[in-house]
């Protein structure tokens, strides 16, 4: 029929939206406590332990402060078009590594910009959703298994 639609898109729209990762964000000043108790066990000098410790302490809760204080981020895929916070961006590339998933792309200045999502702030239908929106792209020749 002329009149109809097609029934699939060449590549489907996608709007996603990232925000700090609430596991990571309690699991940093963890780290820094678990970095002061090593240290406590540690044969370091006493000189060395307790101001290690401190700052292992400190710096587990000020990176934490910072992770929550990222503003959240737009990303919008709509066919060859990416997006980041309505702005178009070069080199959008989407990186996944187990429940992992890791976006890399350059603005218009040429800066190189990364986001990671965690299963906690990419559910699964959206993490399909992005799969499908993404461009096909082809896998890196792999080495020969056996001697040409």
């Amino acid at each position: 029929m002329p009149n109809s639609q097609r029934s699939s898109a060449p590549s489907a729209s996608c709007r996603l939206e990232w925000r700090p990762s609430a596991w990571l964000i309690a699991a940093l000043p963890l780290m820094g406590v678990l970095g002061a108790l090593s240290l406590l066990l540690s044969g370091f000098p006493r000189g060395v332990i307790w101001p290690g410790a401190i700052l292992a302490i400190l710096w587990g809760v000020r990176e934490s402060r910072r992770e929550a204080a990222k503003a959240a981020r737009e990303i919008e895929l709509d066919g060859a078009a990416v997006k980041v916070d309505d702005q178009i961006v070069r080199d959008f590339t989407v990186f996944w590594r187990g429940p992992l998933s890791f976006a890399r792309w350059r603005d218009f200045e040429h800066r190189l910009h990364r986001l990671a999502w965690g299963p906690d702030t990419l559910p699964p239908a959206s993490r399909r959703q992005l799969r499908l929106a993404l461009p096909a792209q082809t896998p890196a020749r792999g080495r020969r298994s056996v001697a040409p």
